[in-house]
């Protein structure tokens, strides 16, 4: 069953928010204070504008022009400067803000339960730390600027017409009724698309990486059709939802501007009347007809990016609601007995549906334990469990006696198949495991494994770039990377979930000859993928259908004659 990944409410997305601006609050006043500078350096103008239409209008001789055209051209340069350092503070404080939102949500996912992941569909979170990351900082970076900008010349403006004189103020915002109705009948209906459109575009994320990461069994089964099929018909909504956000955007930007028509309407018959009354001077109404004129620009601005807003205000939600899953604090406990102990484990990826009944099992300090099993036995399961990576549904995992999520760091570590190579120098692939391992520690864990001869023959050696992008290299050689990374953490267990299996047939000894130097003398619990490493481990564990069906040594278990000795036998009718 899918569950989604919380959606933050809009009151947890603004409590959020405020706490991060309470974190740069001398930044965020600061950028207020040159905001409001550049705003009040572009209504100067128009209100010194007002004044040399009333001179004129009096005949004054062209030398009392000269001061209000020099105040002017000061304004108008200092406010370009406040202009563009505002805008820059703002991106800049945004970033910083996003910065920190993008650690936020990857802390959360990194430490979640893989069942949660598992459930929850890596699509959605992909999406979420790669769309809506997208969608957040574009904002931060393009629109917020201009908003906030726009906001503040809005507001400088009324208050100058009231300032003008306070008939020609309440003129001016006859139209704000209007206003207000027109975002009363948008808001609501826009903020529940821009949320469906970005659930949309996560469904489809999630259906491209399941078809991609499947994409083997998808041409076994031959379901390409299907999943190409599911594909377009989420690309279709989420186009259906952009269509339909565009077309409701465009009905209110006409209620818009017939509220525009009404304001300057407003002020120019009733500025007419108060001249005629003597209320007001000719050049007080045409400049706030001309400040209420320069609104229709800020306005415009909020009005062209407000999908964008609508959008990253959506993107931002989903991300605060990554933040709001509970997450269990790091380990920071110290073993003094390298054990590894499962008692009476059970666990189920579906609760009705148990993978584990009942497992139990100790690997003492030092040993070596296999685990074998045909397919769907719940090795991995139980190796995923001892290394802290699944939670029990019953039973304790523990380490030296200390539950396995409660340990430091660096404790227990896990290898398995699916290696990842990072993309970047190999020595700093090296070093995820020990940031601080000087050159020949490095060294030495290549050795170790055997993979020292074919790094040093890289391109550029240790300095080589790998991963994306970078040479490549081949399964057996990513899996020396990790074995060394192992190495070079040196925790007190391992735990090796067929941590060979990708090598192939070519070299395969090899990479078990690896495996072994890599833990030997560490407490090592081991999936086998072939009964070649099981039969030299100091004990084998065989499961079946999440049980422990028998126990002992290679020797023990083949002249038992049970389901080891028909597995061995099988194998070696193989080779």
């Amino acid at each position: 069953m899918t569950l989604a990944l919380p959606i933050a409410t809009p009151r947890q997305t603004w409590i959020w928010l405020c706490s991060q601006l309470r974190v740069h609050r001398l930044d965020a006043a600061f950028t207020v204070a040159t905001g409001l500078g550049a705003a009040a350096a572009s209504v100067v103008p128009v209100t010194a504008l007002g004044l040399l239409v009333d001179l004129v209008r009096d005949g004054a001789a062209s030398t009392a022009l000269v001061p209000i055209g020099l105040l002017v051209a000061g304004i108008a340069l200092l406010g370009g400067i406040a202009a563009g350092a505002t805008t820059t503070l703002v991106s800049r404080l945004g970033e910083r803000i996003l910065a920190n939102l993008r650690e936020q949500t990857v802390g959360v996912a990194l430490r979640l339960p893989a069942t949660t992941l598992d459930r929850a569909g890596r699509g959605d979170l992909l999406a979420r730390v790669g769309a809506d990351v997208a969608a957040v900082g574009a904002a931060a970076a393009e629109v917020l600027p201009t908003v906030i900008s726009a906001l503040f010349l809005a507001l400088l403006s009324v208050i100058a017409m009231f300032g003008l004189d306070w008939r020609l103020g309440l003129a001016g915002v006859a139209a704000m009724p209007a206003y207000l109705v027109a975002l009363r009948w948008y808001l609501p209906r826009s903020a529940p698309i821009y949320a469906a459109e970005r659930a949309a575009v996560g469904v489809r994320s999630q259906l491209l990486v399941e078809s991609l990461q499947g994409v083997r069994t998808v041409h076994a089964y031959r379901l390409e059709s299907r999943h190409l099929s599911a594909i377009d018909d989420a690309s279709a909504r989420a186009r259906d939802f952009s269509v339909g956000v565009f077309a409701l955007f465009t009905r209110f930007v006409g209620r818009i501007n017939r509220a525009e028509l009404l304001g300057l309407s407003a002020i120019l018959v009733a500025g007419f009347w108060y001249v005629r009354s003597g209320w007001v001077t000719v050049g007080e109404t045409a400049a706030a007809a001309v400040l209420f004129h320069r609104l229709f620009s800020p306005v415009s601005m909020i009005l062209f990016t407000f999908d964008e807003i609508q959008a990253a205000g959506a993107g931002l939600a989903r991300l605060v609601g990554v933040g709001t899953l509970p997450v269990a604090p790091a380990g920071a406990r110290e073993i003094t007995s390298a054990d590894l102990t499962l008692r009476a484990v059970t666990f189920g990826y579906e609760e009705r549906v148990p993978v584990l009944c009942g497992i139990s099992l100790r690997v003492a300090p030092g040993e070596r334990v296999a685990l074998v099993g045909s397919t769907g036995a719940g090795k991995t399961t139980v190796a995923s469990i001892a290394a802290g990576i699944l939670r029990p549904l019953s039973g304790t995992a523990t380490a030296g006696g200390v539950p396995v999520d409660q340990l430091a760091p660096g404790t227990v570590a896990i290898v398995s198949q699916e290696t990842h190579v990072f993309a970047g120098p190999l020595i700093e692939d090296l070093r995820l495991a020990r940031p601080a391992a000087p050159v020949e520690a490095v060294e030495a864990a290549l050795e170790r494994v055997g993979a020292l001869d074919w790094a040093r023959a890289l391109p550029g050696g240790l300095a080589t770039v790998v991963g994306e992008g970078g040479h490549p290299l081949t399964a057996a050689q990513a899996q020396q990377l990790a074995l060394a990374r192992l190495v070079l953490l040196d925790p007190a267990i391992a735990v090796l979930d067929e941590a060979t299996a990708e090598a192939g047939s070519v070299g395969a000894r090899e990479l078990e000859e690896s495996a072994l130097a890599a833990t030997k003398g560490r407490t090592t619990l081991l999936v086998a993928h072939r009964l070649t490493q099981a039969a030299g481990a100091d004990r084998i564990v065989v499961l079946e259908h999440g049980v422990v069906l028998e126990e002992g040594t290679h020797g023990d278990l083949v002249a038992a004659g049970g389901r080891y000795a028909t597995l061995w036998s099988a194998w070696q009718s193989r080779r």
